[in-house]
């Protein structure tokens, strides 16, 4: 008899991004044996290597999501070759949170994740609260997957999750990238990796129920000073009960749709560049105009974030406002914008420095 259809849907989740991890990793290091190999002097090749087994981490809170992950990846791990570990971070946000983390360390290693530790954060306060928490803990994350050398860093995102994001991001407005929600893929070379997007946060917790894995409800998910533990407990609910069920996988596959639209169009404005740009590189309004406006302000969003302006700062209304200096030109001053960058409009081109 096979396992529950929970752990099994976990499992297969986990499975199929773990080959994902074991081919790009032994597709990197044939390249980079091909490099020495060919680096060699004549007549004598290189000793071809057995590529190291790949160590992947799960970031893991102790709550449902992240301990059906560290479960399946600790199963899952044992039939391939590579190396299983788990990181916690501790926020410091709550009392006893360095217990509980060390709690969560006990069990990642009773699970036979190694290495098993908890990284204790600061968090600051720009953006507020919750975009504080997740900058200290990303960063966390990407000390402990350089310090350890792993391939990749398992997330629990649930397709809830997704809903979440994606309403989040229609309620700031800033356009399709927005809606997109989280990528099954993402970070610096693929770091990130979100097996369980398509899964409900139900099947995560009766994976770890029929497990009899113990799970820790973070009172931050249930505390409505937070938006997005409001729009979990009060607005998802709300929507379901007006527009009926399926609304979180409708908004999941929103997120989806819009994610190929978004990349397409970062496409077309990558390619277009170049041709809207002088000897000089400045960019030429006329030029600029002349295009869609999904595709011209993506130009001048990515114009801005290279002049120094931080992503995580800049909105769309940024972006329109300096979008105007091409579409409706009528002498306005300089602008500015997050980081000490000033957008301005001189001799037709747009001027975009930090000062």
């Amino acid at each position: 008899m096979g396992p529950h259809p929970a752990v099994a849907a976990i499992r297969l989740a986990v499975r199929r991004v773990l080959h994902d991890v074991l081919n790009e990793h032994s597709r990197d290091h044939q390249n980079a044996e091909t490099a020495v190999t060919a680096g060699a002097p004549a007549g004598q090749g290189a000793s071809v290597r057995t590529a190291p087994e790949p160590l992947v981490l799960v970031a893991c809170s102790g709550g449902a999501d992240s301990m059906a992950l560290a479960s399946a990846l600790a199963f899952e791990s044992r039939k391939l070759s590579l190396r299983a570990g788990g990181i916690t971070v501790d926020h410091g946000l709550q009392h006893g949170s360095d217990l509980r983390a060390a709690e969560v360390v006990s069990r990642m290693t009773g699970l036979g994740l190694d290495p098993a530790e908890s990284v204790a954060v600061r968090v600051g306060r720009e953006g507020g609260p919750e975009a504080a928490a997740r900058d200290a803990r990303y960063a966390a994350l990407d000390a402990a997957a350089e310090r350890h050398g792993a391939a990749a860093i398992l997330l629990g995102h649930t397709r809830d999750d997704q809903a979440e994001t994606v309403l989040l991001g229609l309620a700031r407005g800033s356009g399709t990238r927005s809606l997109s929600g989280m990528a099954a893929v993402s970070g610096a070379a693929g770091r990130y990796r979100r097996p369980f997007l398509e899964l409900d946060r139900q099947t995560a917790r009766k994976a770890c129920m029929v497990q009899s894995l113990p799970v820790w409800d973070d009172p931050h998910n249930a505390d409505p000073a937070y938006t997005r533990s409001r729009l979990r407990q009060e607005g998802l609910p709300a929507l379901e009960k007006a527009l009926g069920k399926g609304v979180v996988e409708a908004l999941a596959r929103t997120a989806q749709l819009s994610r190929d639209d978004a990349d397409a169009l970062d496409a077309w404005a990558l390619q277009a560049d170049a041709s809207v740009r002088d000897e000089a590189g400045l960019l030429e309004c006329a030029k600029l105009f002349a295009l869609p406006p999904a595709v011209r302000r993506r130009i001048v969003r990515r114009a801005v974030i290279e002049a120094g302006s931080p992503a995580g700062s800049l909105f769309a209304r940024h972006v329109e406002e300096v979008d105007k200096l091409i579409t409706s030109w009528r002498g306005q001053r300089a602008i500015n914008l997050p980081g000490r960058v000033v957008a301005r409009r001189q001799g037709g081109r747009l001027v975009i420095r930090q000062s």
